[in-house]
């Protein structure tokens, strides 16, 4: 676990920072991008284990992050957290590449760091 880093990519402020400090008291570098367009140019430039991705956010969509992982610099493993609840939406992002898919308001905080530590 030392040494892993998580980019978590999260418009709401709250639950961003909620992850973050959940994730480091765990042990990870983590670093926060406020928007697709942000996490885009974070992962093509510097190598991540782990990406907590939301969908709905400003300038470049989640589905468009995932859309791109072919350029990143490295190859992480990516779960979705949203609110979107439509079947088509988990089925989409899983195609993508997409590890697991998580509806944030049936999430526990305690649920995505665990998969954190299993990836």
């Amino acid at each position: 676990m030392a040494g892993k880093r998580v980019l978590i990519v999260e418009d709401e402020k709250p639950l961003q920072h909620a992850l973050e400090l959940k994730l480091q008291r765990e042990g990870y570098d983590t670093i926060c991008a406020h928007n697709g367009q942000e996490a885009v140019d974070l992962l093509k430039n510097e190598p991540f284990d782990v990406v907590l991705l939301d969908l709905m956010m400003p300038v470049v969509d989640g589905f468009q992050v995932l859309e791109q992982h072919a350029t990143f610099a490295s190859q992480p493993a990516f779960f979705v957290l949203s609110n979107l609840s439509q079947r088509e939406d988990e089925e989409r992002v899983l195609a993508l590449g997409a590890r697991k898919y998580f509806i944030k308001s049936d999430t526990p905080l305690s649920t995505i760091v665990e998969e954190v530590k299993n990836a």
